[in-house]
């Protein structure tokens, strides 16, 4: 039997008013929803998940780097505005060395300048954007399969 995978999914600041802020652009989907579908589509695949949100960097941070002690496989997360602007959250998704996929509700490459460019991606694995929600269950899926290719080589 296979041992279960682990998968930490990460959601940064802003992301608990999904469903209310900017509709047009995030849906209406809350973040409980969101996470209520991954946990559905993770259990079906015999998959581990744990959710943490922050709007702070530091505790972000922390929750990567304990990665270690908690002995996941895996990390999704959605960094939201620390996309652009943190080098710390970067800095510990290398640290850790565990393959990450970052996921965006929003197409930020078709948003504001300042949304074009993400610091974090080059810590990951993958990054997908644009799908709306659906993104988060696109990004669980390859993660596994990354995570499943490697098991078998």
């Amino acid at each position: 039997m296979r041992p279960m995978k682990k998968i930490l999914i990460i959601n940064g600041p802003n992301l608990q008013l999904l469903g209310l802020r900017e509709p047009g652009i995030y849906g209406k989907l809350t973040l409980t929803d969101i996470n209520s579908g991954l946990e559905s589509i993770a259990k079906s695949l015999d998959v581990l998940t744990e959710f943490f949100q922050s709007n702070h960097e530091g505790a972000i941070v922390d929750k990567i780097t304990a990665v270690w002690n908690e002995k996941f496989d895996g990390i999704l997360i959605n960094p939201a505005a620390y996309t652009h602007t943190s080098i710390a959250i970067y800095d510990a998704l290398k640290a850790v060395n565990l393959p990450a996929v970052e996921v965006h509700i929003s197409n930020i490459s078709s948003r504001e300048n300042f949304r074009h460019q993400s610091l974090t991606a080059p810590a990951c694995i993958g990054f997908i954007a644009g799908f709306g929600a659906y993104g988060y269950e696109l990004g669980l899926r390859a993660l596994l399969k990354h995570l499943s290719n490697i098991s078998n080589n």
